[in-house]
């Protein structure tokens, strides 16, 4: 199986003056395409030492595809979590469920941000389907940090490459016009899903 990189489902000026079209441009163009060229490339190395009966590097491969693999679908959830019309707070399952787990929309929002403020990586709201409720997590790089059996509903790219172009070295700036441009569709959609699956 061969991975490729989809479409922004915006234009790339869509979420200005947010996030600005050169930084999608980049963004999506060069640093996912580039986490989807790594997969790829992991993916042949392995069907490759099958073939062969050689593993010396597959260990090297198999750590590939976690960080590329998780970078690529990290990168969609973000994508499809935005859009020029975004900067509601989510409404119906979702956000009954956030005031449910966290006390308030506001405090789930504090958390997340703290979160971003904090992470190497990325700032995500998962279901925790072990425990069955929202959690938020710092991940590092696209893959340290992860919590198993959660399940994506909200990503939040704080790569430098997401945001250094528009804000500089103000982070914070960023994860608040994050706020201007969230679409709650696709993440209520998400955790319906979830939810479908394991309660």
């Amino acid at each position: 199986m061969s991975y490729e990189l989809p479409p922004l489902p915006y234009d790339y000026d869509a979420l200005e003056p947010h996030i600005s079209e050169q930084v999608l441009t980049w963004h999506h163009d060069t640093h996912h395409q580039g986490y989807v060229n790594g997969w790829n490339s992991a993916e042949e190395t392995l069907a490759d030492n099958r073939e062969a009966g050689e593993f010396g590097d597959s260990a090297s491969a198999l750590r590939s595809v976690t960080h590329n693999g998780s970078g690529h679908i990290l990168h969609e959830l973000f994508w499809d979590a935005m859009g020029p019309e975004g900067g509601d707070e989510p409404s119906g399952a979702l956000a009954a469920r956030i005031e449910e787990d966290f006390g308030s929309y506001e405090a789930w929002k504090g958390e997340f941000e703290a979160a971003a403020s904090d992470a190497g990586g990325w700032a995500l709201l998962v279901y925790d389907s072990f425990s069955n409720q929202l959690r938020n997590v710092v991940v590092d790089k696209h893959d340290q940090g992860a919590l198993w059996g959660a399940h994506p509903i909200l990503a939040l790219d704080v790569w430098e490459h997401s945001y250094y172009y528009d804000y500089g070295p103000a982070r914070g700036d960023f994860v608040e016009a994050f706020f201007e441009v969230v679409d709650w569709e696709e993440p209520a959609d998400r955790f319906e899903q979830a939810v479908e699956l394991f309660e």
